[in-house]
């Protein structure tokens, strides 16, 4: 078991990057003692999972090689939507051997892959309230394949596996380390954004309540900053990290829209179709403000019934004039303000934006409707490292939004890396740094 070991290598194997973090025991405290990026190598890893375990393999010899990790042991995430289900239940409170029985009827009923050779492990998640009838459990299935794909890839890097784990199970215990004291009696939701998919998990404290996974990713908006600006990809990729930045106003702008049937006061007037042979007045719809009007223009003049009207002889308009450039109304994303090329930017990826924004608050929405309560929004994964992100995110949501840094409050004890190599970097170690942290858990 990993448990039992006094060093652990925590890998974590993206469709972009590949990322490592070993991880020694000092007493009872972690201590990181080594940690490495490098670009996963084109074509080996998508959002289904590794294709390539030679190739992802031999990158991740040289990159433990480079950042002096020594460790003989590994624990590694297994990802992707063709190679893992992830899924919290609900079922009755019962003894383990009941439960057992119990889980293995569900995983029979949930294997989503084509597959029939499967491995699957199942964790109750405790903290249940004694006073409920029922408990939560994790489960997670794989097909055997994927497994053995993992395997190939570690013995290609020359290292032993100590365990396979899965993402927010990792993520929970970086939580339980870092943010215990801060967050035991919270519920957050992580937004862990990668290169081409995103994880929205909820828990509380640690506890791991709701685990998702939606096909959005950093890519998506590197890609879009490049075909707006004529970039190559890696051009692009400097921009959105160095340059980019969500502008002061767009959550204002990207704000849902008033409803136009609000009267003053506060309450809501359902529309209904006037009938023009009834005896009813015409409705009144001068309380009614246009949602998309600008409410700093003037009121347009009434048409002069007897100004002169347009001369047969005046100059059609040039077919080939370049239009001007489009304005966009409150009540949607893209906005225009006097810094062009903020604007651009941030108009360049609006669309996707938009979707990201979406999908978290439909988590949200779904654990409300469910009666809880999300207090905070953490963002870790390299595709979050957008500036005033955080800021954005707090104003659209309606829910307080900060950078999740998975290295507070560990020692560090990192020898072959840049001065601010971790500075850098430290959001897209979440993964690692949990399955690193696995030698300190049960």
């Amino acid at each position: 078991m990993a448990k039992k070991l006094s060093s652990v290598l925590g890998i974590d194997i993206g469709s972009q990057r590949i990322k490592v973090c070993e991880m020694r025991t000092q007493g009872r405290e972690p201590v990181v003692t080594a940690l490495g990026i490098i670009d996963t190598p084109e074509g080996s890893v998508d959002h289904t999972g590794i294709y390539n375990s030679e190739a992802v393999g031999a990158a991740l010899k040289q990159v433990l090689t480079q950042s002096g990790a020594a460790s003989g042991h590994a624990v590694v995430t297994i990802a992707g939507q063709a190679s893992v289900l992830v899924r919290t239940l609900e079922v009755p409170k019962m003894n383990p051997t009941e439960l057992k029985e119990h889980m293995q009827w569900e995983i029979n009923r949930n294997i989503p892959f084509a597959e029939s050779t499967v491995v699957s492990d199942f964790k109750p998640l405790g903290n249940d309230d004694p006073n409920s009838p029922n408990m939560d459990v994790v489960m997670a299935i794989a097909p055997q394949s994927a497994i053995d794909t993992m395997m190939g890839m570690m013995k290609k890097a020359g290292r032993q596996v100590a365990a396979i784990d899965v993402e927010p199970l990792s993520m929970a215990r970086s939580i339980q380390t870092s943010y215990d004291e801060e967050l035991q009696m919270k519920t957050i939701c992580v937004v862990d954004m990668g290169a081409t998919t995103c994880s929205i998990n909820i828990y509380h404290g640690s506890k791991l309540l709701m685990p998702r996974q939606v096909p959005i990713g950093g890519q998506m908006f590197t890609s879009a900053l490049a075909d707006a600006f004529t970039l190559s990809i890696p051009d692009a990729e400097t921009m959105k990290i160095e340059r980019f930045e969500v502008p002061e106003g767009a959550a204002d702008i990207a704000a849902v829209p008033a409803n136009p049937f609000d009267l003053p006061g506060g309450t809501t007037q359902e529309f209904q179709p006037y009938n023009p042979f009834s005896d009813e007045p015409a409705p009144n719809f001068a309380h009614i403000t246009d949602p998309f009007a600008d409410p700093t223009a003037a009121a347009a003049p009434p048409a002069d019934p007897y100004g002169t009207p347009a001369s047969p002889f005046d100059a059609p308009a040039d077919p080939f004039a370049i239009p001007a450039e489009p304005t966009y109304a409150a009540g949607t994303t893209p906005v225009v303000a006097e810094d062009s090329e903020a604007m651009r930017m941030f108009n360049a990826v609006a669309p996707i934006m938009d979707e990201f924004v979406a999908e978290i608050r439909r988590s949200l929405d779904y654990y409300r409707s469910r009666g809880g309560v999300v207090d905070m929004v953490v963002l870790c994964g390299g595709g979050c490292k957008m500036q005033g992100l955080t800021q954005f995110l707090t104003k659209t949501l309606g829910v307080p939004c900060d950078a999740y840094d998975p290295l507070r409050r560990l020692n560090l004890n990192v020898r072959k890396v840049a001065p601010d190599f971790v500075d850098a970097h430290r959001q897209e170690f979440a993964i690692a740094v949990g399955n690193g942290l696995h030698i300190f858990f049960d």
